[in-house]
């Protein structure tokens, strides 16, 4: 990706931290609001029991965090994130909402967690696998903090390839979202999201790089014609 003219690379801490103010709205308005149903998939897809212990990689402005603490209310989560911009307001958000006790918000790099082997019940990450320089180093590190039997689960934007509403849902991705993102934050950075989107690799690509990982994919999703995809994975025993 090509870095902006201050030096900041797409996709990097120092690039949300210019972002962070805005990002929760600019989601929900570039979306339709249809993130929150998808996050709301993801938390599913973990198929959590009680006194679980999850991390929330890319947790940025703990959205997700907040979601699995709500709606599972005996557990604990941890969520890293590389921008400390992001993080304050995910802080912030986690005191008002009194769930401080039971959400952790950590910088960190997804490639070298600093976690023990087997140390979650599940590990999840919505829209932030695409912005890690080494994909498969995060997604090894993953399988290797998940205990046996833990579900993995990953949310990530896609470009849709077909059908009747793919020309529609890819102007939107292509056009929409860096305008509108630019309109309503004045920050270019928002460019970055349709060129990392276009990057990013089909889902039967993406999958295949998950099972070389230590990844055994359970399922692949793609939702809403297709601009997202949720990957949901265990890792395999020789990685257990």
């Amino acid at each position: 990706m090509t870095a902006p003219a201050d030096g900041v690379r797409g996709g990097s801490g120092a690039m949300f931290d210019k972002i962070a103010e805005r990002y929760d709205l600019l989601n929900r308005v570039m979306s339709f609001g249809v993130d929150r149903s998808w996050r709301r998939r993801t938390v599913r897809a973990l198929g959590l029991g009680v006194d679980y212990r999850v991390l929330d990689l890319a947790t940025g402005t703990a959205d997700l965090a907040l979601l699995i603490a709500r709606t599972h209310p005996h557990g604990s989560i941890v969520g890293l994130d590389p921008s400390p911009g992001m993080l304050a307001i995910g802080r912030r958000k986690v005191a008002e909402q009194q769930l401080d006790g039971r959400i952790e918000l950590l910088e960190g790099d997804a490639q070298q967690l600093p976690f023990g082997d087997s140390s979650f019940d599940g590990v999840c990450i919505a829209f932030g696998i695409r912005n890690v320089p080494d994909r498969g180093k995060a997604l090894a590190e993953m399988a290797r903090v998940t205990r046996p039997g833990g579900r993995v689960a990953i949310l990530e934007l896609s470009e849709p390839s077909g059908g009747l509403l793919g020309p529609l849902a890819r102007f939107h991705i292509r056009t929409v979202v860096p305008r509108l993102g630019a309109l309503l934050s004045g920050a270019r950075e928002y460019r970055y999201l349709q060129q990392s989107i276009a990057a990013f690799p089909p889902p039967a690509e993406f999958a295949t790089l998950m099972q070389a990982s230590g990844l055994s994919v359970l399922s692949v999703d793609t939702l809403t014609f297709g601009v997202c995809a949720l990957y949901v994975a265990e890792p395999r025993k020789e990685h257990a």
